[in-house]
Parts: structure tokens; sequence; C-alpha cells
């Protein structure tokens, strides 16, 4: 079984591009938002086992949206950005997020390899 994901960016073209990286890699991307509420709605509608969450969204933090998606979805959440994770490490801490992946270093090994062996299930 396939690992199921859901991206949430601003930038369309790094929605393009996240997801045919992703499902290059063997996850199957069953949606992308570009907003808070977006995301909410998607989460609930297509359950995804992942959620990829941009810390910054055009006028929303992706470090706010991610409890409300945490009480909301039962979804294991990685935060992504371009800011190096030095700078935000207390943040992603805090967050119900299981961690962080650098925008550059996304793909679908090293996503697996963050979730861990609890998630080898979702190898393609």
């Amino acid at each position: 079984m396939s690992m199921c994901c859901l991206i949430v960016d601003d930038s369309a073209r790094f929605l393009e591009t996240a997801r045919a990286l992703l499902e290059r890699d063997g996850i199957r991307v069953v949606g992308v938002a570009s907003t808070g509420t977006e995301a909410l709605a998607r989460a609930v509608e297509l359950a995804p086992d992942l959620v990829l969450l941009d810390i910054d969204l055009d006028g929303e933090s992706g470090l706010d949206l991610a409890p409300k998606l945490a009480r909301t979805a039962s979804s294991v959440i990685v935060l992504t950005s371009t800011h190096p994770l030095d700078d935000i490490h207390e943040l992603v801490a805090a967050s119900p997020a299981r961690g962080f992946l650098h925008k550059s270093k996304l793909s679908g090994h090293a996503l697996r390899e963050l979730l861990g062996p609890d998630h080898g299930s979702w190898a393609p």
C-alpha cells in the first residue's frame, strides 16, 4: 500500500514540482491546497496519511495551521520550508509535526526515512 499525501503550499510551481517528484517516488498525492482553509477542508475530505505543510503560506503561518490540522485529521504532518532548520528548530519542535524536511531535500525516500520504520508498509 502506498502512502497518500496532501501537499499544502502557496506556490503553484512548488505544488506541481512536489507532486511530480513524490508520485515518481511512489507516494500518491491525493490533493493540494494553497491556504489554511483549503488544507483543513481537503484533510477532512481526503484523509491523507501525510500532510506536507509549508511553514510560510501567503499571509498565513503553517506553524499556526499545524495544530488545527492535527486536531482535524489523523494525518502525520511534516513541515517544509526553504528556511534552514537551524533557524526554526524550536518552532518545529513545539509543533505537532513529526518533523521537518527542507524543500531542497524533498523526495519519497527522504519522507520515508523521516517517518521511520513504523511507516515501512508505505513503501512503493
